[in-house]
């Protein structure tokens, strides 16, 4: 691509490498995760009896 020939391609590669990194830790910073004590109560253990 003749037209982009004039850029840094070490300042373009920065540029979508921090989007990149920023993108990733609003997914994983801002997402809700439930909480494991209030599921505490849910959880039921199944014991499995193998006949063979």
């Amino acid at each position: 691509m003749p037209q982009m020939a004039p850029l840094s391609w070490l300042n373009l590669f920065f540029f979508f490498i921090t989007v990149f990194l920023i993108f990733n830790s609003m997914n994983y910073f801002f997402f809700n995760k439930p909480s494991l004590s209030n599921n505490k109560k849910s959880i039921k253990k199944t014991k499995t009896n193998w006949k063979w």
